[in-house]
């Protein structure tokens, strides 16, 4: 990488961990944790999204990541975090409470991702985006499929990666191909393409629509239509 993409995504990443942007802006609960002992944030997702299906290949539930994190840390602190859409009852994923507190100490219900991690050690995931949002704020991340993040040296993958990701990556890497190269934005005040510091300003000072019953419906139809179904996805 050159010198100017090299300091563009450290400006991005300063960015987003001074004005605490995460994937789904969510503010939550804030969570008493214990400080003596090693913390494990164990991240749920949807069960039935392509990147659980086709990026992993032994855990595959939420209920098999917790039961693989308590089996590899018996003594630790294990944290749950169910995933948003599957809280809102839009998507598949809910584990019952009692099975989870069988593995989990506690469950992080609608709490504030970016609150979890100040305290927590180290963040596990089968394939989230948040180990993606973890990496930039220089957290440990274990991985147990193989996300676009993961195969770099800059996370412990317990999955199966593919043979291609063969390269070392620093994080700028990472940030620039993922957030700055690869991506195409829309400004949705100014009606037009933009750069990722344009859509960043935009989060920053909240200057985006306000969501509504019309996104709660679409939320929901996304659901829908990702469940399989023999009709129209084969």
């Amino acid at each position: 990488m050159r010198s100017d993409q090299i300091k563009r995504a450290r400006d991005i990443i300063e960015r987003l961990r001074k004005s605490k942007i995460t994937k789904y802006n969510l503010k939550g609960n804030h969570i008493d944790l214990p400080f003596d002992t090693p913390i494990h944030l164990v991240i749920g997702q949807v069960e039935d999204d392509a990147s659980i299906k086709l990026g992993t290949d032994q855990v595959k539930t939420n209920l098999d990541l917790l039961k693989h994190v308590r089996a590899g840390h018996p003594d630790d602190f294990i944290l749950y975090k169910p995933h948003p859409d599957v809280e809102a009852g839009l998507r598949m994923g809910k584990i019952a409470t009692d099975m989870a507190l069988q593995y989990a100490d506690i469950i992080a219900e609608n709490a504030d991702i970016l609150n979890l991690f100040d305290h927590v050690n180290t963040i596990h995931t089968m394939t989230s985006n948040t180990g993606f949002e973890a990496l930039i704020r220089g957290k440990k991340v274990v991985t147990y499929g193989a996300p676009f993040y993961a195969g770099w040296g800059l996370s412990t993958d317990l999955g199966q990666i593919p043979s291609r990701r063969n390269a070392k990556a620093s994080l700028e890497t990472l940030v620039y191909a993922t957030l700055i190269a690869y991506p195409r934005y829309f400004d949705p005040k100014q009606r037009r393409a933009c750069p990722v510091e344009t859509t960043i300003t935009r989060l920053e000072q909240q200057d985006l629509s306000k969501t509504g019953v019309a996104i709660r419906i679409l939320s929901k139809l996304q659901g829908l239509l990702a469940t399989p179904n023999p009709f129209w996805r084969r």
